[in-house]
């Protein structure tokens, strides 16, 4: 047992750093060497991790085109190992991978589509849950709706990004024109969410963003109507209250009044 393993760390290590050390445990031919058997299996992993990347980064790989997605996937490989039983949540750094690399970080636009892209993974692959009907809220009484609180859908979730990364995503995606990455004067708020297995986006105004934002940490409706006296007057605060919470609950982000069953 404790030389198989030996010859499985070793085997590891030659996978993920290229360790000659499995070299001594195999048996090679004159047909096929050692170097060859090794081969088929440390081209084979690499190959799987780079497939894994250009499956959640499509977006990404297209915009990099085949080349230069290779060396991508080749320089995230070497410094960050597969460590879920699933390849599918493979790549989950390699947002902040772009943002700090010497050569990527002098182009942030491919930081944020990686970032969008990853975010867009995650909204598919959240759990789900059934949605709160506006007709639920109908018995509330008025004294009551000030506590108000909500519990929210699983998949929603927020960025905020500079540059047009959603716009160029779409386009991609659409095989449209796509627009030039435009830096924006100030970080532009999204919203994320699925509904069955269609994922939504939108872009949020400031006002909504905190809302929203402030909503999701558990903050009440009247904590809310307050809030939004930084835009408003107090007399339209409560009006663009509820006209969120009733945007809200059309799209299926609202799961559920906090604290009932």
């Amino acid at each position: 047992m404790a030389r198989l393993t030996r010859v499985q760390g070793d085997f590891q290590q030659y996978l993920l750093r290229g360790d000659p050390r499995i070299e001594k445990h195999v048996v090679g031919t004159e047909r096929v060497p050692v170097a060859t058997r090794l081969q088929i299996y440390g081209g084979g992993y690499g190959a799987r991790l780079t497939e894994a990347l250009e499956t959640n980064f499509p977006v990404l790989a297209q915009l990099l085109g085949e080349g230069d997605f290779a060396d991508l996937a080749a320089a995230y490989i070497r410094s960050h190992d597969s460590t879920f039983a699933s390849i599918r949540y493979y790549g989950g750094a390699l947002a902040e991978f772009l943002a700090r690399d010497r050569e990527y970080a002098q182009i942030p636009v491919l930081a944020e589509l990686a970032r969008w892209e990853w975010v867009m993974t995650e909204t598919f692959d959240a759990a789900d849950a059934p949605t709160l009907e506006a007709s639920a809220l109908a018995g509330v009484a008025p004294e009551e709706w000030a506590e108000l609180r909500f519990e929210w859908h699983p998949s929603l979730r927020r960025l905020s990004l500079e540059w047009n990364v959603p716009q160029i995503w779409n386009a991609l995606t659409r095989q449209a024109q796509r627009p030039e990455p435009r830096l924006a004067a100030e970080a532009e708020q999204w919203l994320l969410w699925r509904k069955d297995l269609e994922i939504f986006f939108r872009s949020l105004a400031p006002s909504e963003a905190a809302a929203l934002d402030a909503a999701r940490t558990g903050s009440s409706f009247g904590e809310l109507c307050e809030l939004l006296c930084t835009w408003v007057d107090e007399a339209a605060a409560a009006a663009q209250a509820a006209g969120l919470l009733r945007e809200w609950l059309q799209s299926g982000l609202i799961v559920g009044r906090a604290g009932t069953s």
